[in-house]
C-alpha cells in the first residue's frame, strides 16, 4: 500500500475539462503489468491504460483504481527498410514512428491530427484519418500484435489467428488486455511532400458533395467548417485535398524526406516562441472572438489555390501551436464527433448546428471527413461522413452543454449515426447500445468474460458506456 500511496496523483483528458484521481504506474517492462494486475486483484482495485493521455474524454482515466502509463515502454523493437515492416512497444508516439520511417521512404498509413499520440492508444481506439474513405483505419494496418491479458497469459494476434480478439481488442478501448508489441506495415513514399489543393465551399450541401466527389480520387481529404455561420451560410469551410507525389515527379525526394524539411517549426519567424500563443488566443476564445477569427478565415480561403506540402505539415495541424487547447480557459473544452450516413448527414446536422447556436453554445471549430465502414467489433465507421465540434466549457455552461450533446444523440441515433469513443464524453450506456446493437455488445461481454473473468481492466468511459 505505501508504493501506491506514494503514485496517487490527479489525471486530466487532453481537453482538461475532466479529471480523475488514480494511482499511476509509469511502466518500462512487460513483467511489471503482470506485476500491477496482480496488486490490483489482491487489493480489489481496477487498472486502466494510459499512453499520452490525448483523449477528448475518459477514456484513459480510471478514478480510484490504478493507471498504468506506458509511455515508457516506447522502442521501436524491429524496422525493415525494405518491406517497410516495422515492430514497436505501445508506448512508441506518431512522431517516433513518421521519424524512423520516413528518410528511408515510408510513412505510417493511418496518423492522427496529432503526432504526440501512442501506438497503443491509436490501436484502443483504432483511429482514423484524413483518407479513412481510402485506407479505413489504423487496425487494417496491423500485421501483428502481442498482448497480456489480466489473467497473466500472453497472446498473439492477426487477422487470422486469435481473429476474435484481433478485431475486438483493436476497438477494445483498453479492456480486453494491455498492448506489448505491435507490428505493421507502413506505406511507401516517394518524396517529403503533397500535393495539396485547398477551396472554399459555401454551404454544407456543397461542404458535404465536395467530400463525396472528391474523395475517391484523392489520397487525403478534410474540411473546416465554420460552425458560427448561419442561415443560407450553414455549413460553409474549407476543403483540402491531397496526393501523393509519385515516383519521380519531385527531383529532390532524397532532401525533401530528410527529418529537418519535415519538422514543424517552434518559433513564427524564427523568433516567437510558438508555445506562448495560446496566451495570445485566449482573448479570441469565445462566441464573438471566433466568429471574427472564423469569417476571415473563411474570406481568406476564397481563392482556390494548389501548394506542395510536407507530410508533418498536412497531417498534424494540432501540433502547429503546443498546448492550444489551454486557450479555452480554466474549464477546458471537450469534443463531440458524429458520424453520419451519406443520405441523412446534412439534415442532421444542419439540425445540431442550429440548435447549438439557438443555445448560445457554438461550437469553436469543425472538422468533416469522408469514411467507409470497417470489420473491428467496436467501430465507428460507416458510409458517410464524420464532423468533429469542439466546445468550450465554463461552470456556467456545463450542465446546458450536456443536456444539449445528449439532444445531440438523439439526432445522431434518429438519423443512423454512430460516436466514437476516443471522443465523445456524454455518450451514455444507452446510446451505445442503440448503434452498437446488442449482438455487438453481447459479443464483446462474452470476451471480456474471456479474457478478465474478474473484471480488472475498467476505466471511467467503461463504467460509463458498459457499466
Amino acid at each position: 500500500m505505501p508504493l501506491l500511496l506514494n503514485n496517487f496523483t490527479q489525471l486530466e483528458n487532453f481537453g482538461h475539462s475532466l479529471r480523475a484521481p488514480s494511482y499511476r504506474f509509469r511502466l518500462t517492462r512487460i513483467e511489471e503489468i503482470c506485476e500491477v494486475f496482480r496488486l490490483a486483484q489482491e487489493l480489489g482495485l481496477t487498472v486502466t491504460a494510459r499512453g499520452a493521455g490525448r483523449s477528448y474524454n475518459d477514456a484513459s482515466l480510471n478514478g480510484g483504481g490504478i493507471t498504468l502509463d506506458l509511455s515508457g515502454m516506447n522502442r521501436i523493437l524491429e524496422w525493415d527498410p525494405a518491406s517497410g515492416v516495422v515492430r514497436c512497444e505501445p508506448g512508441v508516439t506518431l512522431e517516433q514512428l513518421w521519424k524512423c520511417v520516413e528518410p528511408d521512404g515510408w510513412w505510417p498509413p493511418v496518423v492522427s491530427g496529432t503526432m504526440k499520440t501512442t501506438l497503443g492508444g491509436c490501436l484502443a481506439a483504432n483511429i482514423h484519418g484524413k483518407n479513412n474513405y481510402q485506407k479505413g483505419p489504423i487496425g487494417e494496418h496491423v500485421l501483428e500484435f502481442s498482448a497480456i491479458l489480466p489473467t497473466g497469459e500472453s497472446i498473439t494476434c492477426t487477422p487470422t489467428i486469435n481473429a476474435d480478439l484481433f478485431y475486438a481488442m483493436i476497438s477494445g478501448l483498453g479492456m480486453l488486455g494491455i498492448f506489448t508489441s505491435i507490428t505493421m506495415q507502413m506505406k511507401r513514399i516517394y518524396s517529403g511532400l503533397m500535393s495539396v489543393d485547398a477551396w472554399a465551399v459555401p454551404n454544407l450541401h456543397q461542404h458535404l458533395g465536395d467530400l463525396l466527389e472528391h474523395a475517391p480520387n484523392r489520397d487525403y481529404i478534410v474540411g473546416w467548417l465554420d460552425t458560427i455561420a448561419s442561415g443560407k451560410n450553414i455549413g460553409r469551410g474549407q476543403i483540402h485535398a491531397a496526393n501523393h507525389l509519385k515516383e519521380g515527379k519531385d527531383s529532390n525526394a532524397r532532401e525533401t524526406m530528410r527529418l529537418e524539411n519535415q519538422s514543424l517549426p517552434t518559433r513564427i519567424f524564427g523568433v516567437f516562441p510558438k508555445s506562448a500563443l495560446h496566451y495570445f488566443m485566449s482573448p479570441f476564445t469565445n462566441n464573438l472572438g471566433v466568429w471574427g477569427v472564423n469569417t476571415a478565415k473563411y474570406i481568406a480561403s476564397l481563392p482556390k489555390h494548389t501548394f506542395r506540402q510536407s507530410h508533418a505539415a498536412f497531417h498534424f495541424l494540432l501540433d502547429y501551436v503546443p498546448n492550444w487547447e489551454l486557450a479555452y480557459g480554466r474549464g477546458g473544452l471537450i469534443q463531440y464527433q458524429s458520424f453520419l450516413p451519406k443520405g441523412t448527414a446534412e439534415e442532421a446536422w444542419r439540425e445540431m448546428i442550429g440548435l447549438s447556436q439557438r443555445r448560445s453554445l457554438p461550437s469553436y471549430l469543425g472538422v468533416t471527413k469522408r469514411h467507409r465502414p470497417d470489420k473491428f467489433l467496436l467501430t465507428h465507421g460507416i458510409d458517410g461522413f464524420s464532423l468533429a465540434m469542439d466546445f468550450k466549457v465554463t461552470d456556467r455552461n456545463r450542465s446546458a452543454l450536456s443536456k444539449m450533446l445528449k439532444e445531440f444523440d438523439d439526432i445522431v441515433l434518429s438519423a443512423g449515426g454512430r460516436f466514437y469513443f476516443a471522443k465523445n464524453s456524454e455518450t451514455s450506456a444507452e446510446s451505445a447500445r442503440a448503434f452498437l446493437g446488442d449482438e455487438t455488445i453481447r459479443k464483446f461481454k462474452e470476451l471480456k468474460k474471456r479474457c478478465d473473468p474478474n473484471h480488472v481492466l475498467e476505466s471511467d468511459l467503461f463504467r460509463r458506456v458498459f457499466g
